[in-house]
């Protein structure tokens, strides 16, 4: 049984101007463990698609299962199976690191001992655990994006939604957390959707990658990303001979005209 499953997905907006339909007879689903990445053009509707995913967002038409649980609507129980990484850290700047991972178990009022160890043998085995007490202002943005990610998993949510997770970080840097995300995520076991724009981040993390069409979204076509590379990483995944060959075939497919 699938982990997740979209089926026959439909997310319209009403407006003043008229009824919007942003995402259309959307269907897919994903496995245990595995990390999947969603790609389409600007404006398809892949955030939308999140929302909808995470329990923010009623759908129209269709249906999202966990586990073959039904997503109940608004944020219920199923949704806070579901942790959600958002673009920007969002790291509140008056509490300290340990104070901002901690944030979401308190407000589900589950902090306990238990809880305490599990984040500190995390901070220990992803290396911030001398960086406990630190503001976030006193970290580096690669460091602030790890934290980010700790904080979701610490409520062990059984699924991961990472929304363009390395958009605000300088491309350097980028190449090196996307290595150390990838890193905890597998060592979590946790099954992963991730939007984002760039191909290249796409193939090097994902075991598929979904493309999108253009507004109303709906799957054009899915890719299995099989790379001829041993101990796999975002970086070795980017050495690999087939890694230009999906960079194309997925480029096309996307149908991007620079006008």
């Amino acid at each position: 049984m699938s982990k997740l499953k979209i089926e026959n997905l439909a997310v319209k907006y009403h407006t003043l101007d008229g009824e919007t339909n942003a995402v259309k007879d959307l269907t897919f689903d994903v496995s245990d463990g595995e990390f999947i990445s969603i790609v389409g053009p600007s404006g398809c509707g892949k955030s939308t698609v999140l929302s909808v995913i995470s329990g923010l967002l009623n759908p129209s038409e269709g249906k999202v299962l966990l586990d073959g649980d039904e997503i109940d609507y608004p944020s219920g129980k199923t949704c806070n199976k579901i942790g959600y990484m958002l673009q920007r850290d969002h790291l509140f700047e008056w509490r300290n690191i340990i104070e901002n991972i901690t944030l979401g178990l308190e407000i589900q009022r589950k902090l306990n001992k238990e809880a305490r160890e599990r984040i500190d043998e995390m901070l220990s085995k992803y290396d911030l655990y001398s960086f406990k007490n630190y503001f976030p202002n006193q970290l580096s943005g690669g460091m602030r994006q790890k934290v980010a990610l700790i904080r979701t998993l610490a409520i062990n949510p059984d699924i991961l939604l990472l929304d363009e997770p390395f958009s605000a970080i300088d491309f350097q840097t980028r190449l090196a957390v996307s290595d150390e995300i990838y890193k905890i995520i597998k060592q979590e076991g946790k099954t992963t959707i991730m939007v984002t724009h760039d191909i290249s981040e796409a193939i090097s993390l994902s075991d598929r990658v979904l493309v999108l069409t253009k507004r109303p979204a709906t799957v054009k076509k899915i890719f299995d990303i099989k790379l001829s590379v041993e101990n796999r990483t975002p970086l070795k995944s980017r050495e690999a001979p087939e890694f230009r060959h999906f960079f194309n075939a997925i480029w096309k497919e996307l149908d991007i005209h620079v006008e």
